[in-house]
């Protein structure tokens, strides 16, 4: 299948069948395709937990306002988190990245404040978002990002310390009376001519 096809085909989707597990092998692979995703000057500011745990994934559910039987019929929600710890990053930076990456880095920590590094380091994730999303779709799983979540409570419960959450997605398969299926409800999408333009 074409990507435009995958494109076209894929959807938020909106009830999930909670009898049909994904394949561990198809979970390791969007693990690895995750660790692979793009990010400016290759920061990675990231952290992905992959929640499989019915227990956790009830309690995380609980707090996902709007989202919450989704995640409970999901077999599987990966939280995205970007680094919120500068200290932490700085050692990764100085640690982990060749030397001329490391000096990339350091020259945007003296020229942005706080807050604006961690707005770029945000939009990184949403970047890892898109990547993920894509995947999902390759490995013909479903997939419904959501921003609807209470971070502060995710955080608490999975005890995050040097990141935070930003997001979450729902992985699995679609249930047969999913409403927001495009067999059922074609997709809407703006005009290609009004969204994309050549010059």
């Amino acid at each position: 299948m074409s990507f435009l096809d995958l494109a076209q085909t894929r959807y938020a989707t909106k009830r999930y069948n909670p009898a049909k597990p994904i394949p561990p092998g198809k979970i390791e692979e969007l693990k690895q395709i995750l660790r692979l995703a793009p990010s400016s000057i290759n920061c990675q500011p990231w952290k992905f937990t992959f929640v499989q745990d019915p227990e956790l994934k009830a309690k995380l559910a609980a707090v996902s306002m709007y989202n919450e039987h989704k995640i409970q019929d999901a077999p599987l929600l990966i939280v995205f988190q970007v680094v919120q710890d500068l200290e932490v990053f700085e050692d990764f930076a100085r640690n982990e990245w060749e030397e001329r990456m490391a000096e990339m880095f350091f020259q945007a920590r003296e020229a942005l404040s706080e807050a604006q590094i961690q707005g770029w380091f945000t939009l990184q994730v949403y970047i890892a978002l898109g990547f993920c999303l894509a995947a999902c779709a390759s490995l013909e799983l479903d997939a419904t990002p959501m921003e609807g979540i209470e971070k502060e409570k995710y955080a608490e419960l999975l005890g995050c310390t040097s990141h935070h959450p930003v997001l979450a997605v729902c992985v699995g398969y679609r249930a047969d009376d999913d409403f927001n299926d495009p067999a059922r409800q074609p997709k809407i999408r703006r005009a290609l001519e009004v969204v994309v333009e050549s010059r």
